[in-house]
């Protein structure tokens, strides 16, 4: 019988994926305005850019595994690092914003560090504008606060991630325990996060579902741990690796008619 729901953050809770792209958008227009450039050209360059930059790093190896990816480093503060390699990322970070903007205004052949300097102090400041939500998410959590124990499982910064958490009123006040991986030490999938987990909400495997969009780290970690497993795939992709969720949805609000099924199987 399932007592406890596992919930994954970004693009299942809150839509990560439209708040950076809107971001994007809205910093690269600035560019458009000066150079008239294609604004999805240079998001396209900067993305790469940065991602490039982000993994040449000595401490991509431990954000990788903790489940920070390279935009969220483009406008997180990392705050409270509680490893020396977020400290070390915390340092590199301006820098790291400010290149990775200039390479790719380069890569569209604008040569423009001013410019740099300016989109990349910029994209923070609209991501934080856009804490968005899937309209579904708060009329689920609302079905199933009174019936289930609800822990919210996210990789990613601590200081980050808080702030995204914060940014959306009352979306706290439905967990029991919040946890992120950069402050317990390793990230989705690993097993360890996901048992600490059940020891929080003193609960057995079986009596747990998870939750997520990813089948890299929700989904394998559910799976590695023999915890019942939801893929929320609102694209209707195709599996892009071999693991098996035990349900798959393309809409948060058919988790539902999962959970009374299992109730009825008890």
């Amino acid at each position: 019988m399932i007592k406890a729901v596992f919930f994954d953050l970004d693009d299942t809770l809150l839509w990560d994926e439209k708040s950076v792209s809107e971001a994007f958008n809205a910093t690269c227009l600035i560019a458009k305005e000066k150079y008239d450039v294609d604004p999805n050209e240079l998001e396209k360059a900067v993305r790469q850019k940065a991602k490039e930059l982000y993994e040449s790093y000595e401490t991509y190896p431990y954000v990788a595994m903790i489940g920070i990816n390279p935009f969220e480093a483009l406008w997180s503060n990392f705050s409270e690092p509680k490893d020396d390699n977020l400290m070390k990322l915390k340092e590199l970070a301006p820098n790291y914003r400010k290149e990775a903007w200039k390479r790719g205004l380069e890569a569209v052949g604008i040569n423009d560090s001013d410019l740099a300097i300016q989109l990349s102090e910029q994209f923070p400041i609209e991501r934080r504008k856009r804490p968005i939500v899937y309209e579904e998410t708060f009329k689920l959590l609302d079905q199933l606060k009174e019936k289930y124990d609800l822990l919210l499982l996210t990789n990613g910064d601590p200081s980050l991630q808080k702030e995204k958490i914060s940014s959306v009123p009352r979306l706290s006040s439905y967990f029991s325990h919040i946890m992120i991986s950069g402050e317990f030490g390793r990230g989705k999938p690993d097993p360890s996060i996901f048992r600490h987990a059940l020891s929080l909400m003193n609960v057995h495997e079986h009596e747990v579902i998870m939750v997520g969009d990813k089948l890299s780290t929700d989904i394998l970690g559910a799976v590695k741990t023999n915890i019942k497993s939801v893929w929320i795939n609102r694209k209707k992709l195709e599996p892009y690796m071999d693991v098996k969720p035990s349900y798959e949805i393309h809409h948060l609000e058919e988790l539902v008619d999962i959970l009374e099924k299992e109730l009825i199987n008890g």
